[in-house]
């Protein structure tokens, strides 16, 4: 039986992930002068315009609007011919407090109002919800093959047109890989790879499609899986000069499953970017990767999905949910008996063991939160391989 699976990946020029990283460029830049600051920052951009809502309760001041140009200059929208300048776009700003209903669960749990004083009771969940975490065998950062490949290819647009191997891309693009897989699930071959870039005015649809070939896809795609039958789609509209914030409106949190498994996998539904970790939405994700991708590579399963639910002012998890897809060498239920054993899943105990109250998360608002071999983050690290592993005898 023939199965194809396909994931998407977008660059740092796209206007979704333009929101994500001023989201998070604000978020680390309150985080490194107060770790204990509650963020809940959005952004929105349109041609010539960045807007920057949300909900901050900080000690601390940052001047938000220099944030976010700088971070459109990083990313390249430097001139206006781009249809986007850091100079010269309106920044408009809109921050409230945290609603005082918020703080009162997450400040004092239901546990800690309870009587209950373990220190990890004192922080209740920012919000309700289901969060998921994956991993598989597929690649040697467990991660499926389909966004894997994805991810990678959109960083090597990003890279060439930096690094000025091809002068005449512009910061916006998208990638797309099909992946075909054998009888056993196993990756057999790559069945298409779709790449629209955004190009100046003088280049041909020719040159961009033997330059993209040349110096993306084959640096990305291993030669083993590509074969005559390979489709491949280089800007299929045939031109892609406007694009950015001027093509179309961005919105943080509108890439979430760029953001995780390309589809492959659930998502819970909340985005990350801009969140403090007090928001399971985003630590409860990273701490239910981590605990997947430890279970996977402590052999206990090929593939490893697990749901982390909360309630709104509760420390302790409302429910943990295993399914290794008949790969598990022993129960999925002795597995979640052994998770909620070895991982402490309240907020509080998540937030301390992944170390989150620093400014990490820039870095992570593009080409993926998960299965990056390009960072060092603490959800991806295999440190709790031994602890599980005692659990398969």
């Amino acid at each position: 039986m023939r199965k194809l699976f396909t994931s998407e990946s977008v660059t740092e020029g796209h206007p979704d992930k333009v929101c994500d990283q001023i989201s998070d460029a604000v978020l680390d830049s309150i985080l490194a002068l107060d770790p204990m600051a509650r963020v809940a920052c959005e952004v929105v951009v349109n041609t010539g315009l960045v807007l920057v809502v949300g909900e901050i309760t900080t000690e601390c001041y940052v001047d938000i609007a220099k944030i976010a140009r700088k971070t459109i200059k990083e990313i390249g929208y430097d001139r206006a011919k781009y249809g986007f300048d850091a100079e010269t776009c309106g920044v408009m700003v809109s921050i409230n407090e945290q609603s005082g209903d918020i703080a009162m669960g997450v400040d004092k749990s239901l546990e800690s109002r309870d009587g209950q004083t373990d220190k990890y009771e004192t922080t209740g969940a920012g919000d309700q919800g289901m969060m998921f975490g994956y991993a598989c065998d597929e690649t040697d950062v467990y991660m499926p093959l389909p966004i894997y490949l994805a991810n990678k290819l959109a960083r090597r647009l990003a890279e060439v047109r930096k690094n000025k191997i091809l002068k005449y891309l512009r910061p916006d693009g998208k990638t797309q890989v099909t992946v075909e897989y054998d009888e056993n699930e196993k990756p057999k071959r790559i069945d298409a790879i779709v790449i629209s870039a955004q190009h100046s005015d003088d280049v041909t649809p020719q040159e961009i499609r033997a330059d993209l070939i040349k110096y993306v896809i084959n640096e990305i795609i291993p030669i083993n899986l590509l074969d005559e039958k390979t489709k491949i789609y280089i800007n299929p509209t045939g031109r892609f000069v406007i694009g950015g914030p001027q093509g179309d409106s961005g919105l943080t949190g509108r890439k979430i499953i760029v953001d995780t498994y390309g589809g492959y996998a659930p998502h819970g539904g909340g985005a990350f970017s801009g969140k403090d970790p007090t928001k399971v939405d985003r630590s409860a994700a990273y701490m239910a990767r981590h605990i997947a991708k430890n279970i996977v590579a402590a052999g206990m399963s090929k593939k490893c999905e697990i749901q982390i639910s909360y309630a709104i002012g509760v420390a302790k998890p409302v429910s943990v949910y295993i399914n290794t897809y008949g790969t598990g060498v022993i129960d999925d239920d002795k597995i979640s008996q052994a998770v909620t054993k070895e991982f402490d899943l309240r907020p509080a105990a998540i937030i301390e063991y992944l170390n989150l109250r620093r400014p990490i998360y820039k870095q992570t608002s593009t080409y993926g939160h998960f299965g990056r071999d390009d960072l060092d983050l603490p959800w991806e690290q295999v440190n709790r391989v031994e602890d599980l592993k005692k659990y398969i005898n």
